[in-house]
């Protein structure tokens, strides 16, 4: 076999792979919308999972949203300084963490925490046969494993993006007061009226989206685990590579669809 058709396979085999995790990816996804009303009935599972989710992913997404407002603040400042126009520090920072960095910054923590979890979990019950004795006894594992975590990801995505954007401002606030001699005042003025309502709507709506993709993913990628411990790091850096791949296309698309809509 010659190079070139050794890599026309490989091409072949990993577009195939593709199409049969689209598809398999596709009938999950309609699994969990049919059975939504399953976060009532295993509603122990499911604030378990918020805990989880939103409790404990907390600290990073705090540090995140801090640095993440500290930088934009320090980076813009500095250049608004040049030519007079400090006042606008305040609307750049909150423009950027509400509609940008809050919700993606928060998307990717979140895909690489909850989507490892999700994915190493389940990838491991796979590969015990736990799913498959779910399955003996009649009980879905859609139902039972994968909408609790979906549930609670859609849940839990909004308020700690919130968080993010919230002590993002503040840490905006600081460097603008103690680096830039900005009056709080100003940049609170600046911040607020500086929003529209559009850039609240794209920026709430996106951690509800990205929360649907992470888990859904990083599920779908669990639930198909084969080839033992080996085939499980596969499965969760995967869930991991496709969910970040997922954030930032569905950024892409809400910001375009948003801007040409309103």
């Amino acid at each position: 076999m010659t190079t070139i058709e050794k890599i026309n396979k490989e091409v072949t085999g990993n577009f195939r792979q593709f199409l049969f995790r689209l598809q398999e990816y596709t009938l999950t996804s309609i699994e969990i919308f049919r059975g939504l009303g399953a976060a009532i009935r295993y509603k122990s599972e499911t604030l378990k999972e918020m805990y989880l989710t939103g409790a404990q992913s907390f600290p990073i997404v705090f540090l995140a949203g801090l640095f993440m407002g500290i930088i934009l603040a320090l980076e813009v400042g500095h250049r608004f300084s040049s030519f007079g126009a400090k006042t606008l520090v305040g609307r750049t920072v909150a423009l950027g963490m509400i509609r940008e960095l809050g919700p993606v910054i928060s998307g990717l923590l979140l895909a690489a925490r909850v989507g490892a979890k999700n994915a190493s979990e389940l990838g491991a019950m796979q590969i015990s046969e736990q799913i498959d004795a779910l399955r003996a006894f009649g009980t879905s594992p859609i139902q039972k494993l994968v909408v609790p975590r979906t549930v609670a990801a859609v849940i839990m995505f909004l308020p700690l993006t919130l968080i993010a954007d919230i002590v993002g401002l503040l840490g905006g606030m600081l460097v603008a007061a103690l680096s830039l001699n900005l009056d709080p005042g100003f940049f609170w003025k600046s911040a607020v009226y500086g929003l529209e309502i559009k850039d609240l709507l794209v920026g709430f709506v996106k951690p509800f989206v990205f929360g649907y993709f992470v888990a859904s993913i990083s599920c779908t990628y669990g639930l198909s685990t084969s080839g033992g411990t080996n085939g499980l790091g596969r499965a969760t850096i995967n869930a991991v590579v496709i969910s970040s791949i997922a954030i930032l296309f569905m950024d892409f698309v809400l910001t375009k669809v948003v801007w040409e809509i309103l």
